[in-house]
């Protein structure tokens, strides 16, 4: 299993969530961007997410995360815990606003990322907030 494919697999499965809870969402194309998924709400706006998954426990990588964020921009971090061959296995999701990730981000010389300490210890509330996304 690719990154790439793992990046897929997290973003179908975000887009079925959002289905599931009767969102208007569609997936965008192509493999560096920012918007992943466009909302498109009945009242005439839109709101975007970026999604980011890995396979296992691990960060997620963050360079192209804008840490201030903008009203209306969700992340949503999608986890396979260690188990994304195993289709019975529901991934762990956190569906945090753009604005609010920036308490989550750690820089390293090398790299950005969004922590799993910081979410799994400070972002309980977020974890499969799928209500956030107001339909």
């Amino acid at each position: 299993m690719t990154k790439y494919n793992t990046n897929l697999a997290a973003e179908f499965y975000v887009l079925s969530m959002l289905h599931r809870i009767g969102a208007d969402a569609s997936l965008t194309l192509g493999n560096k961007k920012a918007v992943d998924i466009f909302i498109f709400r009945k009242d005439g706006t839109s709101l975007t997410i970026d999604v980011k998954g890995v396979a296992k426990k691990y960060d997620w990588p963050a360079d192209n995360i804008k840490i201030h964020g903008k009203d209306g921009h969700f992340i949503a971090l999608v986890c396979f815990e260690g188990k994304i061959e195993n289709p019975e296995q529901s991934p762990s999701v956190w569906v945090i606003p753009s604005l609010h990730i920036k308490r989550f981000i750690k820089k390293y010389k090398t790299r950005t990322v969004v922590s799993r300490a910081l979410v799994t210890k400070n972002g309980v509330h977020y974890k499969h907030a799928w209500s956030l996304i107001t339909v």
